[in-house]
């Protein structure tokens, strides 16, 4: 994305460097316009860039203005379209696209999240069933009692980083190899996910009882739950996790759970040694599984905080460009 804006730059100025002016209605009409095709198409980043450059004109007389306009929208279209052709899924081959994929998951889970993101990446259209966390009525079929539980075709599959290694083998092998290597680097920060990171979230998300709310009003409201539900899982839930949190912290040596939290963002900014993904210009398993385990505390308090004091950001937002629009499936 980061390639793309200095083109989209170049376009802009070339089209819209026109002589200033006194701005007529008409100008400021075409000004909108631009300001909304941009708006559209673009990320926050991107819109905060486009609103200072549209202040900058907006004093072009209405022939320029209105040419600029025109060339600017047209010259513009063409480089969001190679921006977003700079990363992209990748989707399996149709014949390899497995016919029923359910997902039994908690929808702030991380490691179910990891799962998601895989099947999010490869576009492997799948079903989700919310598991109630104090009852689990969902999951009495099996015989495995936590989440994620994945049945592909009729057969089960558990423990997230099994699951993915299991699809990795029997999506991917035949249509790009190289998208699941034998690569140390890879299965190093795998490990490192399930032995560190996941580690320092829950900590963070169920830091006091308002963030611990925070969370289960989210779980609440993606859960297919009844009222009374949704207020014994919220409330007892949030209860519960607040003080197994407690508990995780302890366990883990873990005295500031913020500080946590930003140390590990700054680690794997590291590993990541200025590439835009640990896979170098695509996500590999390292990248989907750091993605997915973040994603569902990204737009709570935690997830904010960690963007807001680290250099994970930039990385995050490719991610959530790169993997698109979930292939969930929705009854």
């Amino acid at each position: 994305m980061r390639r793309s804006s200095s083109i989209a730059s170049s376009f802009l100025y070339r089209s819209i460097g026109t002589s200033h002016g006194a701005v007529s209605a008409y100008a400021i009409s075409n000004q909108r316009l631009l300001q909304a095709a941009l708006f559209s198409s673009s990320s926050h980043t991107h819109r905060r860039w486009f609103s200072s450059l549209l202040d900058s004109v907006a004093g072009g007389s209405t022939r320029a203005a209105s040419l600029g306009v025109v060339g600017a929208v047209a010259s513009l279209a063409a480089a969001v379209s190679m921006s977003q052709d700079v990363y992209a899924k990748e989707p399996l081959r149709q014949e390899l696209v497995p016919k029923e994929v359910v997902l039994y998951q908690y929808e702030a889970c991380p490691f179910c999240n990891k799962v998601k993101a895989f099947l999010d990446y490869y576009d492997i259209p799948y079903k989700v069933v919310e598991v109630n966390p104090l009852s689990k009525k969902e999951i009495k079929w099996s015989d495995y009692k936590k989440v994620p539980i994945l049945v592909v075709d009729g057969e089960q599959m558990v423990d997230s980083s099994a699951i993915i290694d299991q699809l990795s083998h029997k999506f991917l092998s035949d249509q790009d190899a190289s998208s699941v290597p034998e690569d140390d680097e890879e299965t190093k920060w795998r490990r490192w996910v399930d032995s560190h990171l996941v580690h320092v979230l829950s900590p963070n998300i169920y830091r006091n009882t308002s963030e611990a709310l925070e969370s289960f009003d989210y779980i609440t409201s993606n859960g297919n739950f009844g009222f009374a539900e949704k207020i014994s899982v919220k409330y007892a839930g949030a209860a519960a996790m607040y003080f197994v949190s407690k508990k995780l912290k302890k366990k883990y040596n873990i005295t500031d759970e913020r500080a946590a939290l930003y140390e590990a963002a700054e680690t794997w900014v590291d590993a990541l040694a200025g590439r835009d993904f640990l896979g170098g210009s695509k996500p590999n398993l390292a990248d989907l599984a750091v993605f997915g385990v973040l994603r569902p505390i990204r737009y709570l308090r935690s997830g904010k905080d960690m963007v807001e004091h680290t250099r994970i950001g930039e990385w995050y937002t490719r991610m959530e460009s790169t993997v698109g629009d979930s292939s969930r499936l929705r009854s």
